[in-house]
């Protein structure tokens, strides 16, 4: 069926060439062919294609094969495709493979050209592990850096307010010092993010107020040869988001663009109203037809190639010198949007600066239909009586300067062990037990179960700051707090997780 004169060439070729007809049966193999899939090609040459195809791909190889004979088309090797290969003994690899079709006398042979990449996806493992940890190295290094200015800061501001003579007013050092801890608590949340790590707690949220909360740090951020133009929407909306990191989001677009202009330029953050419908998909083909809030973050910068544009999401990918950018913000910003149910566009040309485009789903109708269904919160009186168990001295006393300025009857305890023996008190009628999870000995959970069924209309209240932690917590059927928190988020949470308790008659 192959001519005499490819016959050699094909036989003396340096990769695996394998004949098949439009029935998909085996006409012909060369030497090397029955080298790399392990059968003598006498027993090949006759047998159905599908044997050397891996068996969970033979359904999908017959659906491409069948269509190839119907349109046969010489294709160039390994053209968007992820390929494998089968050999005699079932052992599976990867494979690149080129066609080229022949009209023969006996009628159409489709020719398959096979490399075996088996090597060289193990060379590209190999550099790809090495990339990562250079890029690991320079993340640690652009972490540290920004850890190492905010713990100065903090230790730098509390020296001062610690040394002012008595009765200055420090009130501007004790400020910077929190903003200084807020920053830290961004860039954990950072880490956790690009970890994947990160739990998102959605409230329904207006863009403009979170915009508005952001516009203060990002004038100080930006400097001053950039101008800042805020446009927001006339007509408040309501998205669903954690709005705290999308906060970080827009703080991280913000600084993106002021990167990409060195020598000044204007930052555009705008909120608006989208309608997308089909016709609308040939421009956003990812995004599902609906009502969207929109936040765009615009800049007059140098722009971004096409090159550049198709890999910003990817984590630490970065065009910044070394030490200038741990190429985490913008993957970071990408997970965070997609998690919240969003969608992110970028448009960019060189010279000609980059607009973000973020698509929330417009959820305003039902943010009123849930303000109107939800419960009132309890009225705090001292009969509420709160089981408060932290390891952490400094986070015990601060806690418990928290709950009971907020006229809270508290039980203080340093361990699962002595939460156990204040709750086996006959005198204690506890409606909230708040806990840490990590602790030696019994975690938290453990502690809250054994109580639970001990005490069933006990409420309990979660907290913790390690990533794991806190998803078995959010999986768990108990109420959750993250720590860092404000002394507000906390009460915000307690005032929560006891609103049931109001049906026991207790508080209320």
């Amino acid at each position: 069926m192959i001519g005499k004169d490819a016959l050699p060439i094909l036989e003396a070729g340096p990769n695996p060439v394998v004949g098949v007809d439009a029935a998909g049966v085996i006409q012909y193999a060369n030497p090397q062919a029955e080298a790399t899939f392990s059968w003598p090609r006498d027993e090949l040459i006759g047998r159905p294609v599908e044997v050397i195809v891996p068996e969970g791909l033979s359904a999908a190889h017959l659906a491409h094969r069948s269509a190839f004979v119907q349109a046969p088309s010489t294709r160039p090797m390994g053209i968007g495709l992820d390929l494998a290969a089968r050999r005699q003994d079932g052992a599976e690899f990867p494979v690149e493979i080129s066609l080229v079709h022949l009209e023969t006398p006996a009628g159409l042979l489709v020719l398959a050209t096979v490399v075996d990449i088996t090597a060289r996806r193990a060379l590209e493992s190999q550099l790809f592990e090495a990339r990562k940890m250079e890029s690991i190295g320079r993340l640690s290094g652009g972490i540290a850096h920004d850890f190492n200015n905010i713990l100065t800061g903090i230790i730098g501001y509390s020296d001062l307010a610690l040394s002012a003579p008595a009765g200055s007013d420090v009130t501007s050092d004790l400020r910077t010092i929190k903003d200084a801890a807020q920053r830290a608590a961004g860039l954990t949340q950072q880490l956790l993010a690009f970890g994947r790590r990160q739990v998102l707690r959605p409230q329904f949220v207006d863009p403009n107020d979170v915009i508005n909360s952001t516009e203060p740090m990002l004038r100080r951020l930006i400097g001053e040869r950039i101008e800042l133009i805020v446009s927001m929407l006339p007509q408040s909306g309501t998205i669903q988001v954690d709005p705290t990191q999308l906060g970080q989001v827009i703080l991280n677009l913000a600084l993106n663009a002021r990167d990409a202009m060195p020598g000044g330029g204007r930052l555009i953050i705008r909120s608006e109203r989208a309608h997308l419908d089909d016709t609308d998909l040939s421009r956003h083909s990812e995004i599902p037809p609906g009502d969207y809030i929109v936040i765009s973050v615009a800049d007059t910068g140098t722009g971004m190639d096409a090159a550049t544009k198709a890999r910003i999401f990817e984590p630490f990918f970065t065009t910044k010198e070394v030490g200038k950018g741990t190429g985490l913000g913008l993957a970071t910003s990408y997970g965070i949007v997609k998690q919240s149910g969003g969608h992110i566009w970028v448009y960019s040309e060189p010279g000609q600066g980059t607009t973000f485009r973020i698509y929330f789903p417009d959820v305003t109708e039902k943010s009123e239909s849930a303000r109107e269904a939800k419960p009132k919160a309890p009225r705090i009186t001292q009969s509420h009586q709160i089981l408060f168990v932290e390891d952490e001295p400094m986070l015990r006393d601060l806690t418990l300067r928290v709950l009971t300025g907020a006229g809270f009857q508290v039980l203080e305890a340093a361990n699962a062990a002595q939460a156990l023996e204040f709750a086996g008190r006959p005198e204690v009628e506890l409606d909230l037990l708040l806990t840490d999870v990590v602790m030696p000995g019994m975690s938290g959970i453990e502690l809250a179960d054994k109580l639970r069924r001990r005490l069933p209309g006990l409420r309990v209240l979660l907290m913790s700051g390690y990533a794991e932690e806190i998803v078995l917590a959010e999986e768990s059927d108990y109420a959750f707090v993250a720590k860092p928190f404000t002394p507000q988020g906390l009460l915000d949470a307690v005032l929560d997780a006891l609103v049931d308790s109001v049906a026991y008659g207790r508080g209320g």
